[in-house]
């Protein structure tokens, strides 16, 4: 039979609901609390979660918006309340939830409420967006601004730089088990009866310029159904109209997607929120199948923090899905996340904190110069030598940066990566 969690701060009532449950044959396994729910819940990968509106440490509408944000709403969720208003439950529906008990919970319907959510639930895909970042404020500002504007457009343009999280962004303006259409995906007309189907969904398009004259003929027909049929379209684009008039488009179309547009961060900007991005990128590999269980080292993230990554999100997603992949362990070191980004060289050299008396003990000016080598030969060696990448790190004009590291002996100029 199925695994079935319990979430509920009331003894009496887990131990009821686990009688009842066990009887029909269910693995029942429970939790008193939200935190002791996230542990049991990853631990037990659960068919279905039974849980709690009113706890003492966060309440049950919020363990299930945290779960579905993190891309962890990937079994139906029932929720259970004795004193919940129609517009919580209408609010935890919206979410996710699956089904609603009312307290005091009879068996005939707690059985029929577990099967019918066990049989018809559609089970939902691991899905990652803005919301899971509460705590970055250009992620939570950015999420603000696409709320904003998508509660008066139904279309908007995210004006993305190469390698930028558009997708992420994109995802969160989808609702909860609605569908997702990647226009740039799709090579058959778009028909009426599709966007019928897909009412509350979001047709995507990652970039405008990659659409082929099929795929812009599907955008413009979704583009004036947008109202009719109660979707919204989310494209995005490195260019400008001009450029996008060269490569074929007609003025109108362009005119209509640029009225209402975003601008985005490139990965660059968001240097601080790597370690968060990866994490998260990791456990929704992990819910969706595509990895094994495995989590990321203090050391390990912030070995990706201070990655470059030149060609942005996407690579950083392919980074972790091979990390993930390729671990032996659980965890996953620094020194697997300095291999696979800069192959084939040493570990990084230690910083010797043990010198800082020393250091303060000199001169200012030799005191500085023995911090400038520690600092170049510490990113040298991250970045794999290569001059671009560690200018762009120091903020040096790469005449200065040759300059600067023949006069601290690093390096030779001849012969350096470029």
């Amino acid at each position: 039979m199925s695994q079935i969690l319990v979430i509920d701060d009331e003894v009496g009532i887990r131990e009821l609901l686990s009688e009842i449950l066990t009887d029909e044959g269910h693995d029942v396994v429970t939790a008193e609390n939200a935190a002791t729910a996230r542990a049991r819940r990853d631990a037990a990968r659960p068919d279905l979660v039974l849980l709690d509106i009113w706890m003492p440490d966060t309440d049950g509408v919020t363990l299930l918006k945290e779960w579905a944000a993190n891309g962890q709403l990937t079994m139906p969720v029932v929720m259970m309340s004795g004193h919940a208003t129609i517009d919580t439950a209408v609010e935890a529906t919206r979410i996710g939830a699956v089904g609603f008990l009312e307290k005091p919970i009879g068996m005939q319907k707690l059985l029929a409420s577990v099967k019918q959510a066990l049989d018809r639930a559609p089970r939902p895909c691991s899905v990652l967006s803005l919301a899971a970042f509460p705590h970055s404020a250009l992620l939570k500002d950015l999420r603000r601004r696409l709320e904003q504007v998508a509660a008066k457009s139904r279309s908007v343009l995210l004006r993305a730089p190469a390698g930028s999280i558009t997708e992420l962004a994109a995802r969160t303006l989808q609702a909860p088990g609605k569908v997702w259409i990647d226009l740039g995906h799709d090579s058959q007309p778009l028909t009426l009866d599709l966007l019928a189907q897909s009412g509350g969904g979001v047709l995507y398009c990652g970039e405008l310029a990659l659409l082929t004259r099929l795929q812009q003929k599907n955008l413009a027909f979704a583009l004036e159904r947008l109202e009719r049929h109660n979707l919204r379209l989310v494209a995005a684009t490195v260019h400008d109209a001009g450029e996008l008039t060269a490569h074929g488009w007609e003025g109108e179309l362009l005119k209509a997607l640029f009225d209402v547009s975003i601008g985005l961060p490139a990965l660059a900007e968001l240097k601080d929120d790597v370690p968060d991005l990866a994490a998260h990128i990791l456990v929704q590999l992990v819910e969706a199948g595509d990895a094994p269980h495995r989590r990321l080292s203090v050391a390990a993230q912030n070995a990706l923090r201070l990655y470059s990554w030149p060609e942005g999100y996407d690579q950083l997603k392919s980074a972790v899905k091979s990390l993930a992949l390729a671990a032996l362990e659980e965890e996953i070191g620094a020194d697997e996340v300095q291999h696979l980004l800069t192959p084939g060289a040493a570990g990084l050299p230690e910083v010797p904190l043990g010198m800082l008396p020393e250091m303060l003990a000199l001169p200012l000016r030799e005191a500085r110069e023995m911090f400038e080598r520690l600092y170049f030969e510490y990113h040298l060696r991250l970045e794999g030598g290569s001059m671009t990448r560690l200018a762009d790190k120091t903020g040096l004009e790469r005449t200065h940066l040759y300059r600067k590291l023949k006069d601290l002996g690093l390096r030779n100029t001849p012969g350096e990566k470029p």
